[in-house]
């Protein structure tokens, strides 16, 4: 039936048509399902338990030996699974599991974005580092109720323009959000009562994801067509809220003077300038989910040419903490003290997830990027921030992206929205922009 579709040119005929999208993505997801063979399948379900404990484990005890075995046996896995997958025209091995997260991604194209990228971060965290004044954090340490924190993030988010009536907000271990569909779509986070701000970032970060589902087009729901494009796509809107909105001068402009409402005269003695500097701290650190704006992409390098490595047979397991520290020592200028906060900080390995860290950086990329065009469009959006007006962001966003579904590949998707490929260049000048001044370079 799928492949008698297929060949019906009148329903393919048009490759951006709803029928021929839901067509071409069906087709993938079925192809995905059916190439691995029963046993392999199996053989991971079970090996991906086992090494998720057995790094759980070593982990804790600081003991990369615990976890190698397993690691080497989940690196074998991924490969026959690459073979079995297919390599794309052109590509490696590594393509074909990158491709089940970010469709078209190749690794040709990846390293020298990446590396380009990487040069240009690398540098400006030294020159911060170096000849600039970092501003002050006092102000994260500010204690407050996990109850006031909830009504604060709400409010922010439903201001973003988070749609309560079509989600909720609840508390987890580690912020995500999930759902069913458009009208169904769950945002959690989790708050530190020593630090009041600490999930703001991380809530606005999920109404990002949040806003995306709801605004897929509600008329294909349970086709692809109102699926979101890749994890990629799916990363920049949350960065872009997060990163491009609620690290902007304007937002706090905005948002300063309404801290009493929910905090009392805990932030009595900050100004808006105050919590700009602070939520744009660019301070090198160990661990990956924690990373500032600048540095984190450089954690995300550091496992993707390791990961590369590996797949290409260019690396064994066993040289892995000694590599990882390296690379952390030449792109963030740290030394890493322990296993732990090195190379078995992540599950994504021992969970399989080979494929799966460029996406984080991708989505900051396209973020960067989408922003300048939304800002081409609709002009310079700082003085609506200013006065908590995001509508027009937002609409923007639903239209040009949301709206969209799988019509696009990411990558076609940039050029249809932007008339350009994907460039690094819009995060490094962004970055650039930003945190000079507030490093008093500019």
């Amino acid at each position: 039936m799928l492949q008698a579709c297929e060949e019906d040119a009148t329903l393919v005929s048009d490759p951006r048509s709803v029928t021929a999208v839901n067509i071409r993505e069906i087709r993938r997801s079925y192809d995905e399902a059916t190439k691995l063979p029963e046993e392999l399948v199996a053989e991971l379900s079970e090996v991906r338990s086992l090494a998720q404990h057995a790094w759980a484990k070593a982990r804790t005890q600081k003991d990369f030996e615990m976890f190698r075995p397993w690691l080497e046996r989940m690196i074998t896995l991924m490969r026959r699974k690459a073979k079995h997958l297919s390599t794309p025209e052109g590509g490696e091995a590594w393509d074909a599991l990158g491709n089940l997260y970010e469709t078209g991604i190749r690794a040709k194209d990846l390293v020298p974005l990446f590396s380009s990228l990487r040069e240009d971060l690398s540098s400006l965290l030294r020159e911060l580092r170096e000849d600039g004044k970092a501003p002050k954090a006092s102000l994260l340490d500010v204690r407050s109720t996990k109850e006031q924190q909830r009504a604060f993030v709400q409010f922010v988010t439903s201001q973003m323009g988070f749609d309560y009536d079509r989600g909720r907000l609840d508390i987890s271990t580690h912020p995500f959000c999930s759902g069913t569909h458009c009208n169904d779509v769950r945002l959690t986070t989790r708050f530190h009562e020593e630090n009041s701000l600490d999930a703001l970032g991380s809530t606005m970060h999920e109404a990002g994801h949040g806003i995306y589902e709801q605004g897929l087009p509600q008329e294909h729901v349970g086709t692809p067509m109102s699926n979101a494009v890749s994890l990629g796509i799916h990363e920049s809107q949350s960065r872009l809220w997060e990163n491009m909105v609620g690290r902007s001068r304007a937002f706090w402009e905005w948002l300063c003077p309404k801290l009493p409402e929910f905090f009392g005269e805990a932030f009595a003695a900050y100004g808006p300038a105050d919590f700009y500097g602070a939520s744009n701290l660019a301070r090198p650190s160990f661990i990956r989910v924690e990373a500032d704006e600048l540095t984190y992409n450089l954690h995300v390098m550091v496992r993707f040419e390791i990961e590369l490595a590996l797949m290409r047979g260019e690396l064994e397991a066993r040289d892995i903490p000694a590599l990882w520290n390296e690379m952390y020592l030449e792109y963030l200028g740290i030394e890493v003290p322990d296993i732990a906060m090195g190379c078995l900080q992540d599950v994504h390995w021992s969970a399989g997830l080979f494929g799966y860290f460029p996406t984080y950086t991708l989505g900051n990329i396209y973020a960067a990027q989408i922003y300048a065009q939304a800002e081409r469009d609709l002009g310079d959006l700082s003085p609506r921030f200013s006065e908590g007006d995001f509508v027009p962001l937002k609409d923007w966003l639903n239209k040009n992206v949301h709206a969209e579904g799988q019509r696009y590949l990411a990558p076609d998707l940039i050029q249809h929205i932007c008339g350009e490929a994907p460039d690094s260049s819009y995060l490094i000048r962004y970055l650039q922009g930003k945190l000079r001044p507030i490093y008093g370079l500019a």
